[in-house]
């Protein structure tokens, strides 16, 4: 399901603070939606779509899902070792870590202790508020995954993937120099190879 963009988008007219907003609602009112198991079945779907991409990965990077985000934890039942995202001043950075040893960090999102070993993963799960299939991402509005994914893509190969639900994936979004293009977008129900409309 793609979410038909705003009338005034198509004019330009509608900010980055108006779209967060306009499909944070529209995450939450999808998840609100779903019927008692229904959830956990969409993200075991989630990750059917994603594990075959992971299997030359070296470390995947994968991330805390707050509130309604996509949880990738069906993902990370399924793979080895696993690093995630830790706030360190304008930036994140990604450490090997359990989840038993995880702590709530920035704005209470749990993460690594600052004693886990920091890594560099060459695959990263990403969460977003809404992306296109083109991997145009709209994210929280703080910059921590466009610097972080450009920095990890300066210092190797990254297969960046952006989780969803289908409700996420947008028409059209608006991008600035500085927004890092996603490899791939997966949902519960497909996996968009962006790389192919670029």
């Amino acid at each position: 399901m793609v979410v038909p963009p705003h009338p005034f988008a198509a004019m330009g007219l509608m900010s980055k603070t108006d779209l967060r907003r306009q499909y944070r609602a529209a995450r939450k009112a999808f998840v609100a939606s779903l019927g008692a198991g229904m959830r956990e079945r969409l993200e075991q779907a989630l990750a059917d779509q994603v594990l075959p991409v992971l299997a030359g990965a070296r470390l995947v990077g994968s991330y805390a899902a707050m509130a309604d985000e996509i949880d990738p934890v069906w993902i990370e039942k399924r793979i080895g070792p696993h690093a995630f995202p830790r706030v360190a001043g304008p930036d994140i950075s990604f450490h090997i870590a359990e989840w038993r040893d995880m702590a709530p960090g920035f704005q209470g999102i749990p993460e690594p202790p600052a004693t886990a070993p920091a890594v560099q993963p060459d695959v990263l799960l990403v969460p977003l508020l809404a992306a296109t299939t083109e991997g145009v991402r709209l994210g929280q509005g703080r910059g921590y995954y466009d610097r972080a994914i450009a920095r990890l893509r300066q210092q190797g190969k990254l297969l960046a993937i952006g989780l969803a639900w289908d409700c996420q994936i947008a028409a059209s979004l608006p991008a600035d120099p500085w927004d890092m293009p996603l490899d791939l977008v997966a949902t519960p129900t497909r996996l968009v190879d962006c790389r192919k409309s670029r």
